[in-house]
């Protein structure tokens, strides 16, 4: 008289043990899609970032090579300002972009503050855990 393991009904011992089962191959094959996206996103994120220190560099070379032409603009073929007060001139016009950009640079950063509503929410969470929101 054998019994036919197929018509029975499985267990909640069973059915336990397939549902973690189940939820382990779920999570490691989410963390594998995670692992492969993060992978195409972080080659990405590296050429672009590559390829924008380049456009950086070569933006440098130009303010360069565009000083050099405003001092001999100022000089004019020495018809102009003699060739060093031309090249002060720009250099000091250079110093002077910069001094703007830090002040405003510091002005921005007085303005960091911390985040005090989150700051806020996140003690608010261990009263909530223990039930007493």
């Amino acid at each position: 008289m054998a019994v036919d393991m197929r018509n029975e009904e499985p267990t909640i011992g069973r059915l336990v043990k397939d549902a973690q089962t189940d939820f382990s191959t779920l999570m490691r094959k989410e963390i594998q899609l995670a692992k492969s996206e993060l992978k195409v996103s972080v080659t990405a994120g590296g050429f672009g970032t590559v390829l924008l220190l380049a456009a950086a560099f070569f933006l440098v070379l130009f303010v360069i090579i565009l000083s050099v032409a405003a001092g001999y603009f100022i000089n004019w073929n020495g018809e102009g300002l003699s060739l060093h007060w031309a090249f002060l001139i720009v250099a000091g016009f250079w110093l002077l972009v910069a001094l703007l950009f830090a002040l405003i640079g510091i002005k921005k950063l007085k303005q960091v503050k911390a985040p005090e509503k989150a700051i806020e929410q996140g003690r608010e969470i261990p009263r909530a855990l223990k039930g007493q929101a």
